[in-house]
């Protein structure tokens, strides 16, 4: 199937306590990669997250941004330093006593930051941890859709090409033979020229026989046809197929290349262009294939 690997998707859910976003964003990456951003309170759960995702999205860059707001998100707790506390405060009333000060000890005087302090936990809330997963699945759903869509409409100009490349192929193998015959007819009207009119015939067939051998392109038309065959199978999988398209298309550019190696024909040189042109243009669109 055809998906592609850009998309977006997002998700907001909604508590009494708490509203928790969750957005996705892919775009093409040769492997599977994750990018999380979220608090700090909820760290713990990435693992999970990237567990539901993995269950939809077999490769590109993925990017994560989570955000969490509202009450009971963590607990505070005030922290006293007794002990410390005590020795404090006799410190401050020996000062006192020993320099006959007359003022009072108040309340503000032992408030001290090493003394009393504030310890935040985050709040263990499996509503929250439900809520974040629920919001996860529904924004890769989101972002499913987008990228199927976009993956249908790839597949149908991926499918166009195709279709052209296929007569350009065919077109290759009718001018095969043609190629041999023209050059048959230029040597034996070079070897008229040269020897008065005469034909040495088993010097023609000798040339032309070395030349046909040189200039047979059937068995990299006849891949290449393979190849268009293979192509076609792959974009009706119901997995994954842009790694095994690209891999194809690689073979299918090689076999093109051949062809314009061997063949001496302005023809088939101008076909060979055409059919590189088309495989630069699926080579595009499979790049962004998941």
């Amino acid at each position: 199937m055809v998906v592609s690997m850009t998309g977006f998707g997002r998700s907001k859910k909604d508590s009494g306590q708490f509203s928790i976003t969750v957005e996705i964003r892919t775009v093409n990456h040769r492997f599977s990669e994750f990018h999380m951003r979220m608090p700090r309170q909820l760290m713990h759960m990435e693992d999970k997250i990237k567990k539901k995702l993995g269950e939809h999205i077999k490769r590109g860059r993925i990017e994560v941004y989570v955000t969490i707001e509202g009450d009971g998100l963590a607990s505070r707790k005030v922290n006293v330093d007794w002990e410390l506390l005590d020795e404090y405060y006799q410190y401050i009333t020996a000062i006192k006593t020993k320099y006959n000060i007359q003022n009072d000890l108040s309340i503000q005087d032992l408030i001290r930051e090493e003394l009393i302090g504030v310890e935040e936990k985050d709040a263990g809330n499996e509503e929250l941890s439900q809520h974040v997963l629920s919001a996860a699945e529904e924004a890769c759903l989101h972002l499913t859709q987008m990228r199927q869509a976009e993956g249908l409409e790839m597949e149908k100009d991926v499918r166009s090409h195709l279709s052209l490349l296929s007569k350009r192929v065919l077109l290759l193998r009718e001018f095969s033979p043609k190629v041999v015959q023209q050059y048959r007819e230029r040597l034996e009207k070079r070897i008229k020229d040269y020897l008065d009119g005469q034909i040495d015939e088993p010097r023609i067939l000798t040339e032309v026989a070395v030349f046909a051998d040189k200039a047979d392109i059937n068995e990299e038309v006849t891949r290449l046809q393979s190849h268009i065959g293979q192509f076609e199978k792959t974009l009706q999988l119901t997995e994954p197929v842009g790694r095994k398209l690209d891999f194809i298309l690689q073979e299918m550019n090689r076999e093109a290349n051949t062809i314009g190696s061997k063949a001496n024909d302005a023809a088939i040189a101008a076909e060979v262009v055409e059919i590189k042109s088309l495989l630069e243009k699926m080579k595009e669109q499979i790049q962004n294939i998941e």
